[in-house]
């Protein structure tokens, strides 16, 4: 393996089609501003190294990012890549990570509005992410140990897992398929309407008007706070081992909790039938 040590690279496209690379110490950086540095690279490591030119991993296939930086000069840096591993990187350019397949994201603080658009097999681990419309249309999304900061997540996403994480956010879930969640903390108003097949396990949820016009919701040993008009037209079978604020027109299923504030049941154009237990 060819090994390219120090050095500042500010031309366009400085190591092209690279294959077979170490690159340590490096510093994308300089008054040409050149683009797309690392584009179309294969097999390439890069280690200890900074980015503040756009684009610079397009269409790579094979590469490591270790203890590196891209800073908000870095626009766009990783679009199209496969087979990846990123860890330990501070990313701080918008639009990161676009329709990328199968990369995987470990101890890295990423700040990034759109990240992850359209991207597939992506596995985080220990990260820290703030973003507007995080991982919008993604697929088989795997993240655990994550504190998430942002609005509109996981959007339109497909085959998702979260676990052990904080997520602070407005709108999260929207039309989300398949999605499961456990053991961590929801903060945000008008959580996951119109999902399907949305399962939340030992979560705690908070924000007003959760849950509405969902498809097999599930919450199972969770608990609630300032939930109120809660599961709008939704079909859901829940298990809240905590207070409800108050419950809107459901539309099926079994709602199962320790208080309600109120059951609203009036005003309704669907048929509503979901049954409202207290637990005793």
């Amino acid at each position: 393996m060819k090994v390219i040590r120090g050095g500042t690279y500010d031309e366009e496209r400085a190591f092209y089609n690279l294959q077979n690379a170490k690159l340590i110490d490096v510093t994308f950086a300089g008054k040409k501003d050149g683009e797309s540095a690392l584009k179309e690279t294969r097999n390439v490591i890069v280690e200890g190294s900074s980015f503040s030119l756009r684009y610079p991993f397009w269409h790579a296939i094979g590469f490591s990012l270790n203890s590196s930086k891209m800073d908000e000069g870095c626009r766009a840096p990783l679009w199209y890549d496969k087979n990846g591993k990123i860890s330990y990187t501070e990313i701080r350019g918008i639009k990161g990570l676009r329709e990328c397949e199968r990369v995987d994201i470990s101890y890295s603080d990423i700040v990034s509005d759109e990240f992850g658009w359209r991207s597939r097999y992506i596995n985080m681990d220990s990260c820290s992410l703030a973003s507007v419309y995080a991982f919008f249309m993604g697929h088989d999304i795997n993240i655990k140990k994550m504190n998430f900061e942002g609005k509109y997540s996981f959007q339109y996403i497909n085959d998702m897992t979260i676990d052990d994480s904080t997520l602070k956010t407005k709108d999260a879930f929207w039309h989300s398929k398949n999605v499961t969640v456990k053991d961590s903390t929801i903060d945000g108003e008008y959580l996951a309407w119109y999902s399907e097949g949305l399962t939340l396990i030992n979560c705690h949820i908070k924000g007003t008007q959760p849950f509405c016009y969902c498809k097999k919701l599930k919450l199972i040993n969770c608990t609630m706070e300032n939930c109120d008009l809660a599961f709008e037209y939704s079909d859901v079978e829940a298990d809240v081992k905590s207070r409800i604020v108050s419950i809107k027109n459901p539309r099926s299923g079994t709602i199962r909790c320790d208080e309600v504030g109120e059951i609203i049941n009036k005003d309704s154009i669907y048929p509503v039938k979901a049954k409202v237990i207290i637990n005793k």
